[in-house]
């Protein structure tokens, strides 16, 4: 299966395989690198994908253990590995699985912090430029390691811009800076405006300590840490404190945000393990671990019944009617944030748009249970060039879940809609091809 957080990146990278630049032919609204990732391996999914990601596990696991390893002993090392890998499995059901945004920033912020603890800060920098390409949020491990790498911050910002400009040359060379910065940033900007509850700060509160209770292991090793070790244990909270505000940018306190402190929490709660001579104390940090082990472990066994993947046997099933009714060449336009369909089918996309989020102006976290718009400009133009294009087939997956933004409420598409026939439904979808043939 594909989950939500994977679907665009792939494709958007499997269009880039195709020949379209990234912000210029692909309406995207996430730094370069992060669709860039998946053209390592020809952003295929399957067998491929699944070994990609617990290869990128492994990889986040050792650099646990360098950094732990390096301070201390290869006993904080393991046990700082352990840590990262226990949690990676436990800490959402699919956190094992897709390479998104929020995990893809765990490999470059773990070296970029080690590299600054040893203070070899130019390439301390470039890892938190390579973050800041890949998750926005990239920002606040360059804050972080500007504390370990106090006072050499000259060489930490040199590495961080090399990467930077690289990027903004590629995005100037390619005509892609404009939208580039319409796309990641005004549209961020605005999305980050926009709570999803009427009270964010009483559900950060809960979601946070939820959070703590949940890592209760890594609270009581971090604690023992602060109270005994002799230096380095501002530096650390610091780190934790700085981390802790990238969850908080936006109000949104989703679980895959708790990405971000869990290197700084995981790699001082090893060092206060190893330190933990309290039988009282072990048994405790053992029960606190059993805790998320006991209430997700049986979930791997009933995944099947999840709405995520729901959803996406929808998604295949939509994928092969449209593919049955698709020429060999044939394009495709989904309406929804489906964009998993794209790379189901394989059909080329009809627009620069993947999704719908540009044209509606709902940002996808809420778009099947809301209409409320987020974005206010750039809308009524984005619906007037999709009614200039001409998929041979199109797929709503939103209209059954929400018909206030169903595509006949908008006057710019209903001329272009009634140049479509109904030809099969699924519990999520609704399919049409073009009655006259290009």
């Amino acid at each position: 299966m594909l989950w939500a957080e994977e679907d665009l990146p792939l494709a958007a990278a499997l269009r880039m395989l195709h020949g379209g630049v990234l912000y210029r032919d692909i309406w995207f609204d996430k730094p370069p690198l992060l669709p860039a990732v998946y053209l390592l391996w020809g952003a295929r999914i399957g067998p491929v994908l699944r070994v990609a990601g617990a290869v990128y596990a492994w990889l986040c696991c050792w650099l646990a253990y360098a950094f732990a390893g390096g301070l201390w002993s290869r006993r904080e090392g393991y046990a700082a590995a352990a840590l990262l890998g226990f949690f990676l499995t436990f800490d959402t059901h699919s956190a094992v699985l897709p390479l998104a945004a929020d995990l893809l920033l765990l490999a470059p912020h773990l070296a970029a912090v080690l590299l600054a603890s040893r203070r070899q800060f130019f390439r301390s920098g470039v890892a938190a430029g390579i973050g800041f390409l890949i998750n926005a949020k990239g920002v606040f491990v360059l804050a972080a390691c500007v504390v370990f790498a106090w006072p050499g911050v000259m060489p930490l910002l040199a590495g961080f811009v090399v990467p930077n400009m690289a990027a903004a040359g590629w995005l100037v060379g390619t005509g892609s800076a404009g939208p580039y910065i319409d796309q990641v940033w005004r549209w961020g900007a605005q999305y980050a405006g926009s709570p999803v509850v009427a009270d964010p700060v009483w559900n950060g509160v809960v979601r946070t300590l939820n959070w703590l209770g949940f890592h209760a292991v890594l609270v009581i090793g971090a604690g023992v840490y602060w109270w005994r070790a002799k230096a380095r244990e501002y530096k650390f909270a610091a780190w934790l404190g700085i981390c802790s505000i990238g969850v908080v940018l936006g109000w949104r306190f989703f679980p895959r945000y708790y990405f971000l402190p869990l290197p700084a929490l995981a790699i001082p709660a090893a060092r206060g393990l190893s330190l933990i001579r309290s039988r009282a104390v072990i048994a405790l940090a053992l029960v606190a671990m059993a805790v998320p082990l006991i209430r997700f472990g049986p979930r791997y066994a009933t995944l099947a019944n999840s709405n995520d993947l729901a959803m996406d046997r929808d998604s295949r099933e939509a994928s092969r009617i449209a593919l049955h009714n698709a020429p060999p060449d044939g394009s495709l336009y989904v309406w929804g944030y489906r964009p998993e369909m794209y790379v189901y089918t394989q059909l080329r996309p009809a627009t620069r748009f993947l999704e719908c989020q540009a044209l509606t102006g709902v940002p996808a976290d809420r778009h099947l249970t809301s209409s409320e718009i987020v974005l206010t400009s750039g809308t009524h133009e984005a619906r007037e060039e999709l009614a200039r294009s001409r998929p041979d087939v199109l797929i709503d997956g939103l209209s059954l879940y929400n018909p206030a933004l169903a595509m006949d409420r908008y006057p710019e598409l209903r001329a272009w809609l009634a140049g479509y026939r109904e030809v099969a439904r699924t519990k999520g979808s609704v399919i049409y091809v073009a009655t006259i043939k290009r």
